[in-house]
């Protein structure tokens, strides 16, 4: 039977949209803190990037997070409401005003893909073009017993339009699949963690073979700025020196990853018309672009063609829109980016990709403007540590303004704090949840 005695006296009442990387860590933070926390995930489980956006190479630091994840949201004070989705199963309304909370803070992610700036560009989804999101959570679930998505074949000479850590993540797949394809023709078996940690030509020297020899051509990565600028690595400060070791760092690892999974690179080039073939996209042309005075600066007239059979987008991921949730552009409406306040919402607050705009699992760990040359490289198996404690740290100060904030507006009225439990009864019964998270995960993971 599920202890509700947090609600039994005065205390700060915490939703949580979202429980994966920052969600679970603040809500750890808002249960030592003494506030009761109700965690609202529409999925089964928590993990969402984790998961589905980081490749699944990265079974050890995967498991190390669901760990982590787990540990947060098993807390006596932590009440897990999986199958509930804000602006579908509840509103913002009956969370803020109907059941009166002391805080609803968002942290839901960027899940929603960037389009690639061309007018018109989207008709070509599932003909020629692909996102991101949908492309590595693919990638990650195909091989799963009972995987019912889409299909998805990856051929040789893919174009790939981005230039940070997940773009180059979207790249490795690529090419790790149409090498594992060329080779199983051979009869030689490799998996992919295989090739992430020797990488493609030690791989494929091990076997006697060499790219050219299997006649593998590899993926081209476009980026409107040049290799230096790509957001992997950040300047420890803001003097000449700092930003000329950070733009090094940069060129060092992106040089590593060309060298050692064969992606091919193009800088300063943006994307700025498709060029169609029998009803597909067949590549994209592409407007030269230069920095001056470290702006980027258009070259009018100056253009080029990318032909490819396959073009991936991963310019970036943005908040999905939800109903009472104000938006300015691409992103939701914080009057206080620092404090993560939404404009006209008193008592609601975005925490992590919700807040950042930025969404790959780097960005949720590590905002990319902050992370680190190390952390960039152990994400893309080339050394370095892909630790979160630097991210979880960072949460942890944010989660704290917070709890300062919703400690003002504790829940005192007992009935008020009996509609919170009865709702969540309602939501355990509508999403078939026991209420108890350790044996619900084990379960929903087991299959």
């Amino acid at each position: 039977m599920t202890d509700f005695s947090p609600f039994h006296s005065a205390t700060p009442i915490i939703a949580l949209i979202g429980g994966a990387v920052a969600g679970s860590e603040a809500a750890s933070v808002f249960a030592e803190r003494g506030a009761a926390v109700l965690v609202l995930e529409q999925g089964e489980k928590p993990y969402g990037k984790i998961e589905d956006g980081l490749p699944r190479w990265h079974r050890k630091l995967r498991e190390a997070e669901y760990a982590k994840i787990d540990a947060a949201l098993a807390h006596p004070r932590v009440f897990f409401v999986p199958r509930t989705k804000l602006g579908r199963d509840v509103s913002l309304g009956t969370l803020r005003d109907e059941l009166g909370l002391s805080a609803v803070v968002l942290a839901n992610g960027a899940w929603r893909d960037r389009p690639l700036p061309i007018e018109g560009i989207d008709r070509f989804v599932g003909r020629g073009l692909l996102y991101q999101n949908p492309f590595v959570h693919w990638f990650n679930h195909y091989e799963d017993p009972g995987y019912d998505g889409p299909r998805i074949e990856c051929p040789d000479g893919a174009l790939v339009v981005g230039g940070g850590l997940a773009s180059i993540d979207v790249a490795k797949i690529l090419n790790f699949e149409v090498v594992g394809r060329l080779l199983r023709e051979r009869g030689v078996g490799v998996d992919m963690e295989e090739l992430d940690t020797r990488g493609i030509p030690e791989t494929l020297e091990k076997h006697g073979l060499s790219a050219e020899a299997i006649g593998f051509r590899g993926c081209t990565l476009v980026y409107r700025r040049r290799m230096e600028d790509m957001p992997i690595a950040a300047a420890k400060g803001s003097d000449a020196s700092a930003i000329a070791k950070a733009e090094a760092a940069r060129v060092k690892i992106m040089t590593r990853v060309q060298n050692k999974y064969l992606v091919r690179f193009v800088g300063l080039a943006s994307p700025v018309e498709a060029i169609e073939s029998d009803g597909r996209l067949a590549g994209l042309v592409f407007q030269k672009n230069a920095v001056r005075d470290g702006k980027l600066v258009s070259l009018e007239g100056e253009t080029f063609e990318i032909r490819a059979p396959l073009v991936v987008g991963s310019i970036g991921s943005i908040p999905e829109p939800i109903p009472g949730i104000p938006t300015r552009g691409e992103l939701y409406d914080f009057d206080d980016w620092e404090r993560g306040t939404l404009r006209g919402l008193e008592r609601v607050y975005g925490l992590g990709n919700v807040l950042t705009g930025k969404g790959n699992i780097r960005d949720s760990r590590e905002n990319a403007a902050t992370v680190s040359a190390e952390i960039a490289e152990g994400l893309l198996g080339l050394g370095g540590d892909p630790s979160s404690c630097e991210v979880r740290s960072r949460v942890r100060d944010e989660a704290n303004a917070i709890a300062d904030q919703a400690s003002q507006f504790a829940v005192e009225d007992p009935a008020r704090r009996q509609r919170v439990v009865e709702f969540i009864e309602a939501r355990w019964v509508a999403a078939g949840y026991g209420g108890d998270y350790r044996s619900h995960i084990a379960r929903v993971r087991a299959g």
